[in-house]
């Protein structure tokens, strides 16, 4: 060994000896404010979406950065929590929703720029257990399994992932996640109610995505899990597709729906999703994120970076070709209709030609 690794093990020996090497106290990243960080536009981020003329994106470690100048240039947003965030809704140009994993719901007043806390995983089992439980002392054999399920989920800790959120209005929204994680809140989050004997998801799987398509409400998932809300508003149906893939989100317009998810697979329907067909796109690669822009085409991009386009209504796509490629997890068209995509390496904005006027 020479001198210098020598002196160096006897140094930090003596040190920790005296006390001098201490770890630093660990905080959980429930109670840890989002950091500030100079390369959060160019960081990995999972999605984002419209404020009114505002964008705004999130991602890991609790960033949330908003843009009010068509992308140019992107702010940090002051963020109480630093889990990793997964999805975000704005139903007005003030009011926003995001979730992410440990359970997180956060919510914004004032178009993004702060956020406070909602609820988290640590109270979220016990949520889901005391409701059920009130349910089963009530009466009624059939509750004994969502008893079970809170006991599950409080057994589980915080680690409780939220994927997606929705919200119709300032009151009612929706918020889905792994193992059929599903809930429910008619004043704005002040209170979220477990809703998972409501979906038609027997075995438990993932819900990845919630999208409202023509005025129906879809949330899709594993192995080709495709579910409506059903017309009185109380249970999510499912749809029989000819995919048993994961299916990673739906979008649409009135009279066209589309579903998205691995290996480059869509499928469409004319129906409101009573039946299907597979539209080809020559991808290998998951499709992630899908955007319908002012003048009714839809944008498709996948993991690997590839776009997408149809002005069709969904019938067939081309691929678009791109000066630089990067995976996207999150797609959305500013209000100066420019494509804002988020991934692994940040964000980009792509200036995207107009379709000529007959």
């Amino acid at each position: 060994m020479d001198v210098f690794k020598r002196c160096s093990l006897t140094l930090l020996a003596w040190a920790a000896l005296h006390g001098a090497v201490q770890a630093e106290p660990y905080v959980d990243v429930l109670d840890l404010p989002a950091q500030p960080s100079a390369l959060a536009a160019s960081s990995a981020l999972r999605d984002v979406t419209r404020a009114g003329t505002r964008m705004v994106a999130v991602g890991p470690r609790g960033h949330i950065l908003y843009s009010d100048d068509h992308g140019s240039h992107w702010q940090q947003a002051r963020v109480p929590v630093s889990a990793d965030l997964n999805a975000v809704s704005f139903p007005t140009p003030q009011l926003g929703w995001a979730v992410g994993n440990d359970g997180v719901i956060l919510h914004s007043r004032d178009g993004g720029l702060s956020w406070e806390k909602q609820l988290d995983g640590r109270v979220l089992g016990e949520q889901v257990l005391a409701y059920y439980q009130a349910r089963a002392q009530a009466g009624g054999d059939q509750w004994a399994s969502w008893v079970s399920e809170g006991e599950r989920l409080v057994a589980e800790g915080a680690d409780k992932p939220l994927l997606d959120v929705w919200f119709s209005d300032p009151l009612q929204g929706y918020a889905v996640g792994v193992f059929n994680l599903l809930l429910h809140t008619v004043d704005g989050g002040q209170h979220w109610t477990p809703w998972l004997e409501r979906s038609d998801n027997p075995q438990g799987l993932h819900l990845n995505g919630l999208a409202s398509v023509d005025g129906a409400l879809y949330i899709s998932g594993e192995q080709g899990l495709l579910l409506k809300l059903s017309a009185d508003g109380k249970r999510f149906q499912r749809l029989s597709t000819p995919y048993a893939g994961t299916l990673f989100g739906v979008t649409g317009k009135p009279g066209v729906l589309l579903a998205y998810g691995l290996r480059g697979h869509v499928l469409r329907s004319s129906d409101g999703g009573s039946q299907w067909q597979t539209i080809k796109t020559d991808l290998n690669t998951s499709i992630t994120a899908a955007s319908l822009d002012a003048s009714g085409r839809f944008w498709l991009s996948s993991q690997a970076g590839d776009l997408l386009q149809s002005s069709d209504d969904g019938a067939s796509f081309s691929a678009v070709a791109q000066a630089q490629r990067a995976p996207v997890s999150g797609a959305a068209f500013d209000s100066g209709a420019e494509l804002v995509l988020v991934g692994e390496r940040g964000i980009r904005t792509l200036a995207l030609e107009q379709p000529q006027q007959p």
